[in-house]
């Protein structure tokens, strides 16, 4: 597979899929506005649409993580840091073929792949925002986060406000929700009565590690073994 030819072949399969989806007649146009023949397409597309849809994910992605880098975080709070995140990743997509991707990934076939994309799209913001959890924490984060960013998406596809102004008015919201239920872990810990139960979670999640270097980032952790565990 080269870059050129699958970036080329995304670029070209936009168009179609507004009208046919992402569909082999859509690929088949795009390899043939490409100059490819299908078997020369399908040599860098095995799947054909289901490939250039990933890609078209994945090319989102960088968008937005070129817009999170040049961008002065440190200046914001840290909501609105995530919430500047999650916008720019929708801002990167076109609104009728990701509608289209939200149907085939919604498909029981693809379905375990969408979601892949999904937590591969969040945690690539929480790397850029500069998280540092290793333990459980580092799985709640996207868990909560790929939620938020679910819900936005789907709200953004709807939105017929001017500027789609009513989809980030929705987003401050959701992630408003988020911190009203971080303070609400604070005083837990805090609490006299929650404060047991909260450091007993806490110490559960602290057994709970991150994929480490090299490992596939959508992989669960593994158990920290205590003394007396079995290795």
């Amino acid at each position: 597979m080269t870059a050129d030819a699958m970036t080329r072949l995304t670029q070209a399969i936009q168009s179609h899929v507004p009208f046919d989806g992402w569909s082999e007649t859509a690929f088949a146009a795009a390899a043939a506005d490409c100059g490819m023949s299908l078997d020369e397409a399908r040599a860098h597309a095995p799947r054909g649409a289901i490939d250039l849809a990933v890609a078209a994910h994945q090319a989102g992605d960088a968008a937005m993580e070129s817009a999170l880098a040049a961008a002065d975080l440190k200046a914001m709070r840290y909501s609105a840091r995530v919430a500047f995140a999650v916008r720019a990743r929708i801002e990167a997509a076109d609104r009728e073929t990701t509608r289209r991707a939200s149907a085939l990934f919604s498909l029981p076939t693809h379905a375990a792949e969408g979601a892949a994309l999904v937590w591969a799209t969040v945690d690539k913001i929480w790397c850029a925002l500069g998280d540092t959890s290793t333990d459980g924490n580092w799985y709640s984060k996207r868990a909560i986060l790929s939620g938020v960013y679910g819900s936005v998406l789907l709200y953004w596809l709807g939105d017929e406000s001017e500027d789609a102004v009513a989809t980030w008015a929705f987003l401050d919201r959701r992630i408003e929700n988020v911190m009203s239920f971080e303070k609400f872990k604070a005083d837990a810990r805090a609490s006299t009565l929650l404060g047991p139960l909260a450091r007993g979670f806490d110490g559960l999640m602290g057994r709970i590690h991150a994929p480490g270097s090299g490992a596939p980032r959508d992989l669960p952790g593994r158990w920290a073994p205590t003394t007396g565990d079995k290795q």
